[in-house]
């Protein structure tokens, strides 16, 4: 037994050597399918609770064109959650399961959306900032070794990309506009820009999963190798909005060929993650009383399923 298993181990990381995508009824090592799911849940998590602080400005939003380009993107986020689960599906977890380990506070969504959105600005830092580092993310997850996941990434990557651009002409408009625009503009920055770089995860000497991921090729790059990718990316957009960012120790390194930056804050980061942060409550409260009150919606439609499979039988 113990003979099969290897031989089926040595054949399932072959393939993914020889990048041919491992699809729902393949063989896979139990830890690859938990690890996945792992991933994918969080993911799928993160997409429907960042709805959330986004949301709440919905009805505040300047004009009606910042509304609708706004209700649009939030919608997008739902989309994002639904392929992500389905997909998460094909690996024999229910959806019903997924949803009960994230009320129940057993599974983890991205620590970003513990943050409030406390000024119009907030919109465009979490479209230039919080999107940039998903996409930096994500575009290398199109090709994750695992099919179902890397096929829905391609249609969220192509959508984040219109969010960030987004976020970006939001800060571009208050970076030519009044003083207080400005200023605001500036204090969102402020508060957004070392969560966002929290975004990619520990550094890689404290990470627990990022070496077997990649050796399976669900990741592509490491943590710290996205969180400098994005560093560097960052610099010349916040030169042309004429926006500092809050790091005294980012500057040019020669010998490298990229930007050093100071140490991040990972005491914060922790104590985000084990839900101790600004809306750590808030989040998972909205998303129960949305799941309770939501009830009779999954009834309904589950009801309607029911009675067109009778229909055609």
């Amino acid at each position: 037994m113990n003979a099969t298993i290897e031989n089926l181990a040595d054949h399932f990381q072959a393939k993914v050597d020889a990048e041919v995508k491992i699809e729902p009824k393949d063989w896979m090592p139990e830890k690859y399918r938990k690890t996945l799911i792992r991933q994918i849940s969080q993911h799928a998590h993160s997409e429907v609770v960042g709805m959330l602080p986004e949301g709440n400005w919905i009805t505040r939003a300047p004009s009606l064109r910042r509304k609708a380009a706004l209700l649009a993107k939030v919608q997008d986020e739902a989309g994002h959650g639904l392929y992500l689960y389905s997909a998460a599906e094909t690996l024999g977890i229910s959806r019903d399961e997924l949803v009960d380990q994230l009320l129940e506070g057993k599974a983890k969504y991205s620590s970003i959306f513990n943050y409030p959105t406390l000024s119009w600005a907030d919109i465009g830092s979490i479209g230039w900032l919080v999107d940039g580092a998903a996409i930096m993310n994500q575009v290398m997850l199109t090709r994750a070794s695992y099919g179902p996941y890397a096929r829905a990434m391609v249609r969220i990557c192509k959508e984040e990309s219109f969010h960030q651009r987004q976020g970006y002409e939001i800060l571009l408009t208050l970076s030519k506009g009044t003083d207080e625009q400005k200023a605001m503009l500036q204090e969102s920055v402020n508060r957004w820009w070392w969560p966002a770089l929290m975004m990619f995860g520990p550094n890689d000497a404290e990470s627990t999963h990022s070496e077997q991921s990649m050796k399976w090729k669900i990741k592509r790059k490491s943590n710290d190798e996205l969180r400098q990718q994005f560093i560097d990316a960052c610099v010349g957009q916040a030169e042309f909005l004429n926006v500092t960012l809050p790091d005294p120790h980012l500057k040019w390194n020669e010998e490298r060929g990229h930007f050093d930056f100071g140490d991040i804050d990972w005491e914060e980061f922790w104590e985000v993650v084990k839900g101790n942060g600004p809306c750590n409550r808030d989040r998972l409260k909205a998303r129960r009383k949305a799941h309770e009150e939501g009830a009779w919606v999954r009834d309904a439609a589950m009801a309607y399923a029911g009675k067109r499979v009778e229909s055609r039988e």
